[in-house]
This record gives C-alpha cells, sequence and structure tokens, in this order.
C-alpha cells in the first residue's frame, strides 16, 4: 500500500491537534513548548531545517515573508538560503547581481533574523548546479537535521523533470506554497502544503529600478546597497 506523508495548514493562523499520524515534531506549537520547557530539544530528535534556493535576485519581503510563514506552519528551527548561479544569457532586463552582491544583500535583509543562515555552497560548487547535489551536500553537512526543501506550487508540477528528483525526493521533505488550491501528492514524496502567498516581485523590482522608480517590497538596508553598488541599472531615486 502507498502511504502519502502530507499534511496541510489551513491558514496563518490555524489550530492543529497533533493525532495518531502526526509526531509532536510537526505540530505548529512545537517551538512554544520548547521555550516553555514542556519539552526538551532531546525529545523532539532533530532540528528541522527548510533549505530555500533560488537567485534572490533581489531578495525582498516575499522571500522573508515566505520563510516566516514555513517556520510558523512547518515548525522549523532553521532556515537556509541557498542562492544560485544566474547565466547573464537569461537575464530579463538589467544584467543579474553577482554571486558576491546577492549574498550580500541576503546579508543585509536576514540581519535580524537569527532562524535564518545563507549558505553559497551553489556559488562556489563547480558548474552544473544540480538541486540533487545541494541536498546531498547539506546532509552532510547536517548529518541531525530533518531536511525540508522549501518551493512554490509551480516549481513543484516541474520537479519530475528536474535532473535526478527521485534522489532529491529520498532525502527531503517537501514544503509547497500554493496561491490557490493544494498541490496534488505524488506516491513516496513526503510534501506539506503551506499557505501564504507574497506580491513582491523580483522582475518587477529590476524594472522599476533600472526606470529609476522606487520599488515595493525592498528592505531599505538592500535598496540602499543596491543603489551603492549600482546594481540593476539603478538611477538616482529620490
Amino acid at each position: 500500500m502507498i502511504r502519502f506523508s502530507v499534511s496541510y495548514s489551513l491558514s496563518f493562523n490555524s489550530l492543529i491537534f497533533p493525532n495518531s499520524q502526526h509526531s509532536l515534531a510537526d505540530c505548529p506549537f512545537r517551538k512554544s513548548l520548547l521555550r516553555s520547557g514542556t519539552m526538551t530539544p532531546s525529545a523532539s530528535h532533530s532540528t528541522r531545517i527548510a533549505l530555500f534556493g533560488g537567485s534572490f535576485d533581489p531578495v525582498h519581503d516575499g522571500h522573508i515573508e515566505i520563510s516566516r510563514r514555513a517556520m510558523d506552519q512547518a515548525a522549523l528551527d532553521r532556515v537556509i538560503f541557498l542562492p544560485c548561479r544566474i547565466s547573464p544569457h537569461k537575464a530579463d532586463g538589467p544584467l543579474p547581481a553577482s554571486g558576491e552582491d546577492r549574498l550580500e544583500l541576503l546579508r543585509l535583509a536576514t540581519a535580524d533574523l537569527p532562524w535564518a543562515t545563507i549558505d553559497d555552497f551553489d556559488l562556489t560548487a563547480p558548474p552544473p548546479s544540480y538541486s540533487f547535489r545541494t541536498v546531498e551536500e547539506m546532509t552532510r553537512r547536517h548529518p541531525e537535521a530533518k531536511l525540508f526543501w522549501l518551493l512554490g506550487r509551480d516549481q513543484w508540477e516541474a520537479l519530475p523533470r528536474w535532473k535526478e528528483p527521485e534522489r532529491l525526493a529520498r532525502s527531503v521533505e517537501f514544503l509547497v506554497f500554493s496561491r490557490e488550491g493544494a498541490p496534488v501528492p505524488r506516491p513516496g514524496w513526503s510534501m506539506q502544503a503551506l499557505q501564504g502567498v507574497h506580491p513582491a516581485s523580483s522582475t518587477a523590482i529590476r524594472r522599476a529600478l533600472a526606470a529609476g522608480r522606487p520599488p515595493d517590497h525592498l528592505h531599505p538596508a538592500v535598496l540602499a546597497a543596491i543603489r551603492a553598488r549600482g546594481l540593476y541599472g539603478v538611477a538616482d531615486l529620490a
């Protein structure tokens, strides 16, 4: 019999009670129990880490909000941001920022988030970059952790076309954000559907910057760094 490992969060503030099919580690109240001393870290069995890959070109408020919601809805301990390589031939509008620049923007955007870390593995590893290789490296670096892969519904639907997706699926539980409706489960792939969307768009931000318009949904420190570094063809913004 095929068993689907799927749980659904009905809303950001939903009350989800554990039952015989869900462990306490899957309950959104886990962090409160840890803080109160009702449950000790040793009882939680493992650190829960979500891997959040993307170009982050640039990182914006939507990326941060999605990671916050994942922290809450999936009872995570940490989110690791993994900026990837970008081909200049695939640029939409201004040339993409360098890996070094995008790392710095991520550092600024996450400076006040104690649960957020950044890893440059995808930027420094020899190409080509494949997600299953990234996850295998993260598994080696964090052997004590239960790993999750954070992605949107469109990526979830395209996942079978990724390089060796089965290797990825063996190593992580997928956290899938969906704008409308629940993502369709896949046999043997562990998936949790999360709710929450954000209107921010890196493409729209780059276009606004290149046109000299103040962009929406950017951390002030990130915008200041973009202007100081002259990224995305930025003009003098008022």
